[in-house]
């Protein structure tokens, strides 16, 4: 019997196919193949995997080794929104660490979960390279920038209130005066 996709709709071979042809069947292009089936399912759980080792005629233990060594592929399904706080040095000295428990206290979740509702992840991600803007926070693909505990409370309102919301339409924290123009 075929295994259906995630929404059960579709067999995985009707989704996984016509990604692998497009990546010319090529087992050294697997990185690809796995970021084009995770934007197309969500995440990569393992009957994915399989079908991906199977289209690619490779042991699925490689492909398993590339999903679980990149930080950016999941094998759980995630939120409508994910939560990327950043832990490099320059935002761990500026407060990232409350920013997270700040998190998880309002969301109920722990790093790596998503809320019961399913709109948020939170993940928690090394150095973004704006150590200019301190703490940093991105969700989804917005970054904030100079985020407090209770800005990202603000933040996180915005994005459960209202699907389209965008980092260019953020809320700027009025102690931060540097923080005028920057986008959150």
């Amino acid at each position: 019997m075929e295994t259906s996709c995630c929404c059960g709709q579709y067999p995985l071979r009707e989704i996984i196919q016509p990604i692998v042809e497009r990546n010319g069947r090529d087992p050294s292009m697997l990185i690809q193949i796995l970021h084009e089936t995770q934007e197309a399912m969500g995440y990569l759980p393992q009957d994915v995997q399989q079908c991906i080792a199977d289209e690619l005629k490779m042991p699925p233990a490689e492909v398993y080794s590339v999903v679980t060594f990149y930080s950016r592929f999941t094998m759980t399904p995630k939120g409508l929104h994910t939560i990327s706080v950043c832990l490099g040095t320059a935002c761990y000295v500026k407060g990232a660490e409350a920013i997270i428990e700040k998190l998880k206290k309002t969301l109920a979740v722990g790093s790596g979960q998503t809320t019961a509702d399913g709109v948020f992840t939170l993940d928690i991600c090394r150095c973004v390279g704006a150590c200019n803007k301190a703490p940093v926070v991105y969700v989804d693909n917005d970054q904030h920038e100079f985020v407090t505990p209770e800005l990202m409370v603000e933040i996180l309102s915005h994005y459960r209130d209202d699907q389209e919301y965008s980092a260019a339409e953020s809320i700027v924290d009025p102690g931060l005066p540097e923080q005028e123009e920057a986008q959150l």
